[in-house]
C-alpha cells in the first residue's frame, strides 16, 4: 500500500468517529475471536488426538495380546504373517515389531526391515521419551513426506515369566520388544479443518452479528445523540443561538444534552447582553458631536463613532481594525513621534493625558485641521490589547468658518480705531454747535449758516466710517457679487489708522488697473483686514505696510509687504495652522486670521503664497481670477 493510499485512509477514517468506533470495534472482536479460535482448535485438537491414540492403544493391547503368544511359541513364521496382514488393513499404513535396541525385526513394509532408530535420541517418535524410561504406551501424530499424516502408536512388550529363558532376568531386560501401528491420520486432519472451518464461519457470523448489533446500540446511544450535539455546536458557532437539543432519557448523553443546552442558554443571554452593552456604548459616543476613536496596543482602531467618520469621510468598516495611522494620517506605517506627537507613543513612554493638534488627511485627500484629546483607559475589550487610548477629536476647521460672530469679534478690535476715527468728527459737531448757538444769540444768521455746512461735512465723514464698519460687519451674501479691490481696500486699510498712528507704521496703497473679482464683498474686505493687521502687529517698533494691486493676464494678485521682524523658516509650514500664533508684538493672537484668509481665498478659487525673512520682513501675495477675465470667456 502507497503512502498517498495510507494517508487517504487515514483521512477518510478521521472524517468520522462513527467509522473509527467501528473500526476499533472490529478489530478488536476480531483478534479476540482469533486467539479464541486458537485456543478452542488446540483444544480441540488435543482432545481428538488424545481419543485416537486412546482408541489405537487399545488395538495396540488386542495386537498385543495375538503377538506375545506367537512370541511365546516362537512362531516367527506367525509374528510375518500377523504383521503383515495387520499392515494391510485399512487405516493403518505401517506396522512394526521392533528389539529392544531399536532394530526392526518385522515390518509390513518390507523397506523398514533390519532398520535400527536411535531411540535415546527420538527417532522412532520425536519428542517422546526413550521406550526403556515409558511407563506404557503412547502415541504421537506426526507427518511424512510420502506417507502424509499418520498417528504412531507405541506399545512396549513387557518382559514376563513365561518369557525369563530366552529374555532374561526382567530387571535387567524388562522390555522383550516394541510394537508400533501407524495409524492413517488423514481423517484426523481433515475433522480439525473442518472443525475449524466451522468454528470459524461461526465465529464470522457471531463477530457480524455482535458488530452489527453493537452498531446498532451506538448509533442509537452515541453517535446519533453526538451528530445531534454537533449539529448544535455549529449552529451555536455560526452565532444561532435559539438551538436547543431537548434531550429525553437519563443516560450520560441525555445528562450531556442538557448540559449543553444550559450552556447553551447561558451564551445566549450572555451575548444579548454584550450586544446591548455594544449598542449602547456605540449610541453614546456616537451622540458625541466630536469625534472619538479607541486604539490598543498595535495601533488598531477597536471602537470609533459617527462623528469621527463623518470628519473624515470614511464608513466605519474602513476605520475598524485598521491601523489609526491609516484612517488619519493616511500612511502606511507609524506617524514618526519627532515630527508628530503621537499619543500612544507618549503613552508608552509613562506619558498621561494630553492635548496636541494634528492635520489629518480625509478620505479625498484634503486635509482637517483636529484638536486631539487622548487618555488611556484600562478596559478589556475582545480583540483589542489592554491598557486602550481614548481620542476624543475636535475639528478645528469648524471654528475657521467665517460666521457673522466671528466677524463681530474682530471688528470689536478695531474699536479704538474706529472711535478714534469718529471722535473727531463729533468734536467738530460739537463745536460747530456751540457756535450756532452764540451766533443766533448774537444774531449773526450768516455765520450760523456757514457752520451748518461744517457740521454737515462731519456728519457725512461719521457715516462713511460707519458704513464702512458695517460692510465689514455684515453677513457673507449667498450670492457672489463684484467687487472692485481699489474701492475695498483703502476703505478696510483706513479702519487700521488709529492703530497704525499709534504702533508708528506707514501705509502705501498702490492699487492699479481697476482690479475686480467675484466674491463676497464682506468676506474680501475681511481677508485684506486680517492681512493689513498682521502686518501692522509684526512690526511693534514701526515700519512700512505697502498693499499693491493689479491685474496680471487672467489673474488678479494683491500683496502685503511689510519690514517687520520675519517669520523663523520652522514657523513658514504652521502659521496657517488654527489657533497657531507667533505675533512680533508679544501678544498671543486667537491664530485664526491666516486660517480664515486661506478658507476665503480657497473658495474664490484662489491661492495665497508667503515668503519672509528674519529681521527684514514678510510678503503675502494673494492671487484670484478676475472678474473680467472671467466675463470675456463667458
Amino acid at each position: 500500500m502507497t503512502a498517498v493510499a495510507t494517508s487517504r485512509i487515514g483521512q477518510w477514517l478521521s472524517a468520522s468517529l462513527s467509522r473509527k468506533l467501528m473500526l476499533g470495534l472490529a478489530t478488536s472482536l476480531t483478534l479476540a475471536s482469533l486467539c479464541f479460535l486458537a485456543v478452542v482448535l488446540g483444544f480441540y485438537r488435543h482432545r481428538m488426538i488424545e481419543e485416537r491414540s486412546f482408541a489405537s492403544s487399545e488395538i495396540n493391547r488386542l495386537l498385543q495380546v495375538g503377538l506375545e503368544n506367537a512370541m511365546l511359541k516362537r512362531d516367527i513364521e506367525g509374528l510375518r504373517q500377523i504383521v503383515d496382514g495387520l499392515g494391510r488393513q485399512e487405516k493403518i499404513v505401517n506396522v512394526m515389531i521392533l528389539t529392544p535396541t531399536g532394530e526392526t525385526r518385522f515390518a509390513s513394509d518390507p523397506a523398514l526391515l533390519g532398520k535400527r532408530f536411535d531411540l535415546d535420541k527420538g527417532e522412532l517418535c520425536p519428542g517422546c521419551k526413550p521406550a526403556g524410561e515409558a511407563s506404557g504406551a503412547y502415541s504421537a501424530l506426526l507427518t511424512d513426506p510420502i506417507k502424509g499424516d499418520f498417528l504412531r502408536s507405541i506399545s512396549p512388550v513387557r518382559n514376563r515369566e513365561p518369557c525369563l529363558p530366552c529374555h532374561g532376568r526382567a530387571d535387567v531386560n524388562p522390555i522383550n520388544g516394541i510394537l508400533v501401528v501407524d495409524y492413517d491420520a488423514t481423517q484426523v486432519r481433515q475433522d480439525i479443518s473442518l472443525a475449524m472451518l466451522g468454528l470459524s464461519s461461526a465465529g464470522f457470523v457471531v463477530l457480524l452479528a455482535a458488530i452489527a448489533g453493537m452498531k446498532w446500540v451506538m448509533n442509537r446511544s452515541i453517535l446519533k445523540p453526538l451528530k445531534t450535539l454537533t449539529s448544535a455546536a455549529d449552529d451555536l458557532n455560526l452565532n444561532r443561538l435559539g438551538r436547543r437539543l431537548k434531550p429525553s432519557g437519563k443516560d450520560e448523553m441525555a445528562h450531556l444534552g442538557r448540559a449543553f443546552d444550559a450552556m447553551a442558554g447561558r451564551i445566549e443571554r450572555g451575548v444579548q447582553d454584550v450586544e446591548e452593552r455594544e449598542r449602547f456604548l456605540q449610541a453614546m459616543i456616537d451622540a458625541m458631536p466630536d469625534g472619538v476613536r479607541v486604539i490598543d496596543q498595535n495601533y488598531r482602531v477597536v471602537k470609533a463613532n459617527a462623528a469621527y467618520c463623518r470628519q473624515h469621510g470614511r464608513a466605519l468598516e474602513e476605520i475598524l481594525r485598521v491601523p489609526c495611522y491609516r484612517s488619519s494620517h493616511d500612511r502606511d506605517e507609524p506617524c514618526p513621534p519627532t515630527l508628530i506627537t503621537c499619543p500612544l507613543h507618549e503613552f508608552r513612554q509613562g506619558g498621561g493625558a494630553l492635548t496636541c493638534r494634528h492635520r489629518h488627511v480625509k478620505s479625498d485627500g484634503s486635509e482637517l485641521h483636529v484638536e486631539v484629546s487622548a487618555a488611556p483607559c484600562e478596559i478589556n475589550m475582545p480583540g483589542a490589547n489592554a491598557p486602550l487610548l481614548v481620542e476624543v477629536i475636535r475639528d478645528l476647521s469648524k471654528d475657521m468658518h467665517l460666521s457673522h460672530e466671528q466677524r463681530l469679534s474682530e471688528i470689536g478690535l478695531l474699536a479704538a480705531g474706529v472711535a478714534h476715527e469718529i471722535h473727531n468728527p463729533l468734536a467738530s459737531i460739537h463745536l460747530g454747535f456751540a457756535s450756532i448757538n452764540r451766533a443766533l444769540a448774537e444774531g449773526r444768521y450768516e455765520s450760523a449758516t456757514r457752520n451748518v455746512s461744517v457740521i454737515y461735512e462731519q456728519i457725512e465723514r461719521c457715516i462713511d466710517i460707519t458704513s464702512r464698519l458695517l460692510k465689514l460687519s455684515a453677513s457673507p451674501s449667498d450670492m457672489p457679487e463684484l467687487v472692485a479691490l481699489d474701492a475695498i481696500v483703502p476703505e478696510v486699510v483706513s479702519l487700521l489708522s488709529a492703530e497704525a498712528e499709534l504702533a508708528a507704521v506707514t501705509t502705501v496703497i498702490d492699487i492699479r488697473g481697476n482690479p475686480r473679482v467675484i466674491g463676497s464683498d464682506s468676506e474680501l474686505r475681511m481677508m485684506v483686514l486680517n492681512l493689513a493687521q498682521n502686518a501692522i502687529h509684526a512690526m511693534p517698533s514701526g515700519g512700512k505696510l505697502t498693499i499693491c494691486g493689479l491685474v496680471d493676464e487672467d489673474l488678479v494678485r494683491l500683496t502685503f509687504d511689510d519690514t517687520g521682524v520675519g517669520i523663523a523658516d520652522a514657523d513658514l509650514a504652521r502659521i496657517f495652522d488654527p489657533f497657531w500664533s507667533r505675533r512680533g508684538d508679544g501678544v498671543r493672537g486667537t491664530g485664526l486670521g491666516l486660517p480664515i484668509c486661506r478658507e476665503i481665498i480657497k473658495r474664490m478659487n484662489g491661492t495665497i503664497t508667503v515668503t519672509s525673512s528674519v529681521g527684514r520682513g514678510t510678503r503675502f501675495v494673494v492671487t484670484m481670477p478676475s472678474a473680467d477675465a472671467e466675463a470675456t470667456r463667458s
